[in-house]
């Protein structure tokens, strides 16, 4: 079908565009393929069509005439729910100054693996997945360990849900522990055991060592997972691992909840019990507690007690993944720098195989379709931006980038969110035919824009504080479009100013902050605030 059936019409005279925090606007209103176009003319207009925006953001079009309001309307509803890949805009986006010949993505297993020269001994590359025969959802090439040949890691592969054997997204080059990931081993009613999936967690850690499986769901709904066919690991057979249960909430009740954090954002006429009580209902900031204190705990389990970690819940595509991404932000230097932390979410989500296509199809405004709908790529970057309110020196990138991530994740330019899976971006030649966003973010001239001037450099890892009065609503994001953010911009950009002063002109040379306390860190920031108050 061609886009052109999908516009009724085409053009709008007399329109009335109301924005957040800026005057109304009046003139003509055009629809095209994937943009609407305003052009401001000084007449009135009629009949309310609001936009509810998946950046949050509401736009309302005052049309003269109910049938052009109805036919921009149903419009711009086909045109937001076009069903091929290749029809949506990152198709299309050719920016001057970039080319489809440059390269596309920052790392892959490979680079990985080069990098850490310490693995090679007990850890190798396979390439059993090169067809995508073995694991759909999986690259084609994986870590995994020496021990353990490719038909092997096929038999356990049937083992797991969707194929996803355990593999390995981090070493700990401090102690030599990993964290390996994986989905719910198939094991059904009947408790059915694998051999291979048996030897393969084995030969990931020495005969001397335990390693630890945290499993992202409650016991009660591991034990239920085994009457559709799923289950978790028997203790019985897998002797030198110990599982642990931690209830993370996923699918539905994540997203509904999300979308009770927006209508009480969204609400003006609230007051601040009401408001407290929609906050506390909508329960996001104890998913984010979950999230958090999930992630320390495999961080624990790595640093300090010294023990490899594998994590897993249902397929391994969601709350596993957020998991083993915050665990690696609060271990690993490289993944809080700002090209660091783009790789990590390459590694772990892009390249790891999380459905973005079905999970970041429809906004929090969209209560339709909400079975496969999971804003768990937005409560990672909820978690990372308390990493850095917390740790305001740890992160070389600032709330900037993630607000951009986060409005990216479910509208783009670029390809980078498309798809569910390598499998998918390889058949649909997303690679060859869109621009990488991360790549673009990395240039220079945008670069600048994201990072953050508080940054100083540490080998020391990060430990957050959980305790409810530690974690706080994200108001950059969930209140971006109020008159609050808008001050907190300007504020903002105030001590950015006064923060590249003071390091130009008062730190010596050669001096570097090591100590990373959550109190001193904390401090320095308040001093600047009290500063910015008085001016």
């Amino acid at each position: 079908m061609e886009f052109s059936e999908h516009i009724k019409t085409a053009n709008v005279d007399d329109v009335v565009l109301k924005l957040p925090l800026r005057p109304a606007l009046k003139g003509t209103l055009c629809v095209t393929a994937h943009h609407l176009v305003f052009s401001e003319r000084k007449e009135e207009a009629g009949t309310c069509l609001r936009n509810l925006c998946k950046d949050l953001r509401i736009l309302q079009f005052d049309i003269p005439g109910m049938e052009e309001c109805l036919n921009v309307a149903s419009s711009i509803e086909a045109l937001s729910s076009l069903e091929s890949v290749t029809e949506l805009y990152p198709f299309f986006h050719r920016p001057r100054e970039l080319s489809l010949s440059e390269p596309w993505g920052l790392s892959s297993p490979q680079q990985q693996y080069a990098q850490t020269e310490r693995l090679w001994d007990r850890w190798r590359l396979s390439k059993v997945n090169r067809n995508f025969s073995v694991c759909m959802s999986y690259p084609r090439t994986v870590i995994v360990p020496c021990a353990i040949d490719d038909i092997t890691l096929a038999k356990a592969a049937s083992f797991r849900q969707g194929g996803r054997f355990p593999v390995l997204c981090y070493y700990h080059r401090s102690n030599g522990m990993v964290i390996m990931r994986s989905s719910q081993p198939m094991t059904g009613a009947n408790r059915k055991r694998c051999r291979e999936d048996e030897l393969l967690l084995q030969a990931a850690i020495d005969e001397s060592e335990m390693g630890y499986i945290i499993d992202t769901r409650s016991a009660q709904q591991a034990q239920q997972a085994r009457m559709a066919g799923g289950g978790f690991e028997s203790k019985a057979f897998y002797h030198h691992w110990r599982r642990l249960h931690r209830h993370l909430e996923r699918g539905k009740v994540l997203q509904e909840s999300l979308i009770k954090l927006v209508e009480a954002c969204g609400d003006p006429s609230q007051n601040m019990d009401r408001w407290l009580s929609k906050l506390e209902n909508s329960k996001w900031l104890s998913h984010v507690h979950s999230a958090l204190s999930t992630a320390g705990l495999v961080a624990e389990c790595v640093e300090r007690d010294g023990h490899s970690v594998l994590v897993h819940g249902f397929e391994g595509t969601d709350t596993t993944l957020l998991v083993t991404s915050l665990a690696q932000l609060i271990l690993d230097p490289a993944s809080r720098t700002f090209r660091g932390f783009l790789q990590l979410l390459e590694r772990e989500w892009v390249q790891a195989g999380h459905p973005f296509r079905q999970r970041c199809a429809h906004s929090a405004h969209s209560h339709a379709r909400l079975r496969q709908e999971c804003p768990a790529f937005l409560l990672l970057l909820d978690a990372t931006w308390q990493l850095g309110r917390q740790f305001p020196l740890a992160l070389e990138f600032s709330e900037v980038l993630l607000l951009r991530l986060a409005q990216d994740a479910y509208a783009s330019d670029y390809g980078t969110f498309l798809c569910s899976s390598e499998q998918e971006r390889c058949a649909l030649q997303v690679k060859e035919n869109t621009h990488c966003l991360f790549q673009f973010l990395l240039r220079r001239e945008e670069r600048e824009k994201y990072v953050n001037p508080l940054y100083e450099a540490t080998d020391l890892a990060i430990w957050p504080s959980v305790h409810p009065q530690s974690l706080q609503l994200w108001t950059g994001l969930f209140l971006r479009w109020t008159e609050y953010a808008q001050t907190m911009d300007e504020a903002r950009e105030e001590i950015w100013t006064i923060v590249k002063e003071r390091k130009e002109t008062d730190r010596p040379k050669g001096c570097a902050h090591t100590t990373l306390s959550r109190h001193d860190s904390f401090t320095n920031v308040e001093n600047l605030m009290d500063e910015l108050t008085v001016l």
